[in-house]
């Protein structure tokens, strides 16, 4: 199927997508800050933890915070995707380091349960789709293409947010609990096309995430999108040079609005 030119540009003369020739079958997302904004979730969840447990840390360096959260600069979360250690225990280490970094108190086995009830109580009332998420999934399906999620966090999560969302008739396809561990391996990918019954190389798979979403699902045969929404991306992410992604095949949108039309349907 032959798809029109993309009207839409980054700047001046630069298309933001250029169509794939592949006639793609099946799409596959990751939830976090692709369809949930789960960044903005975070935000108001720290928010909650600065005021409790790190007071002295001014309002104008929240920000920071949350940039530490989402970088993960421990790894404890990707030792967690990685299946080497379990949810809770990466998040009290997470949050351990986040207050020895910002100067607050140790956060240990005992004090933990108190601020993860604040952290993730507040986190999940915070869950809320992105005003994109419905629109492309709708339109994704007119155009005959399956759709389903894969996602490096566990199935009943992903569901549960899905669900809060309004975006529950999505399928979880792929947890971190389906396999053991998650992206960027391989398996991941082409177990998720395989569940959505689409061929790897006529199956996109959309994340917010460069390395870990679009280029691991490139290298596995699939059709890698990185979806590099404006002012989302994490620490370590910023120098990613868009022209570069392209040239090794990456297909990259703004929004996902822009999925359909870079998907040639």
């Amino acid at each position: 199927m032959s798809a029109a030119p993309v009207a839409s540009m980054v700047e001046p003369g630069v298309p933001v997508v250029e169509p794939v020739e592949t006639r793609v079958d099946g799409v596959l997302l990751d939830v976090d800050d692709t369809l949930v904004d789960t960044k903005g979730a975070f935000a108001t969840a720290l928010t909650a933890v600065a005021v409790e447990h790190l007071p002295h840390v001014p309002v104008e360096d929240y920000p920071r915070l949350l940039a530490h959260w989402r970088s993960d600069p421990g790894g404890h979360y990707r030792r967690y995707t990685r299946g080497e250690t379990d949810h809770a225990t990466q998040r009290r280490l997470r949050a351990d380091l986040l207050h020895r970094t910002f100067g607050g108190r140790p956060v240990t086995e005992h004090s933990f349960a108190d601020w993860d009830a604040l952290f993730w109580g507040t986190f999940e009332r915070s869950w809320r789709p992105f005003d994109d998420s419905r629109p492309v999934l709708d339109a994704l399906r007119a155009a005959g293409v399956a759709v389903g999620v894969v996602t490096n966090a566990a199935t009943e999560l992903q569901e549960r947010k899905l669900r809060a969302a309004g975006l529950a008739d999505l399928p979880v396809l792929v947890g971190v609990d389906t396999l053991g561990y998650g992206k960027p391996h391989p398996d991941v990918f082409v177990e998720g096309a395989r569940l959505l019954g689409t061929d790897a190389a006529r199956t996109a798979y959309v994340g917010d995430e460069p390395d870990v979403d679009a280029r691991a699902a490139h290298e596995a045969g699939l059709v890698g999108v990185w979806l590099d929404r404006p002012g989302a991306r994490r620490d370590g992410e910023h120098d990613v040079d868009v022209a570069a992604m392209r040239d090794a095949g990456i297909v990259v949108v703004p929004g996902l609005a822009d999925l359909p039309g870079a998907l040639g349907l």
